[in-house]
């Protein structure tokens, strides 16, 4: 039974003829000292400002809070914007790559500057491509997709890589698709 249910309850049996007060009966009021009635309102100014200091660094913790998601926003608001850019990239330099001379030069041509023109875009949005042939593999930054036994590279360096991983600012936006180098043995 809730409380509500008990106060109703109560009303029904008191009656309609009996008054129900809604007053909370008084204490009786005892005559404080001037010295005791001092000390009651220092305490009470000291939980105040107590209150009021709490107050004030929860708001200023909020406004470090709300400036660092800002911030964040700023800098990280455009990722997924970029990730769908990158697929584009990629098939313009596999378009590079596998484009012949023959008698398409100018083509080529407009797929190589359409091809800068993305990189410079993404490099004023601080998005660089991760250098990955011939460094030490860091799972941080390259995903291995193969393995290949060779006495050419130390073992653990990436020998090649399948498509280019970026980052935004210092953040992983996307991992390098690599071959990783393992000894003969």
């Amino acid at each position: 039974m809730e409380p509500k249910d008990i106060v109703d309850v109560a009303i029904v049996e008191a009656g309609a003829d009996e008054k129900i007060s809604d007053e909370v009966p008084k204490a009786p009021e005892v005559e404080l000292s001037i010295e005791e009635q001092l000390a009651a309102k220092e305490k009470e100014a000291r939980e105040n400002w107590d209150r009021f200091l709490r107050e004030r660094a929860d708001l200023e913790n909020y406004r470090k809070r709300v400036g660092r998601e800002k911030e964040e926003l700023l800098n990280y608001g455009n990722k997924s914007l970029l990730e769908e850019i990158l697929p584009v990239i990629d098939n313009l330099e596999r378009a590079l790559t596998h484009a012949s001379e023959d008698g398409l030069g100018g083509l080529i041509e407009g797929i190589r500057l359409t091809h800068s023109m993305l990189l410079a875009t993404l490099k004023k949005f601080n998005v660089t491509p991760i250098e990955a042939v011939g460094m030490p593999f860091n799972s941080a930054f390259h995903q291995a997709m193969a393995q290949v036994p060779t006495d050419q590279h130390e073992p653990n360096t990436v020998v090649d890589e399948y498509q280019k991983g970026y980052m935004l600012k210092e953040r992983l936006l996307r991992p390098s698709m690599v071959t990783v180098a393992t000894s003969l043995n």
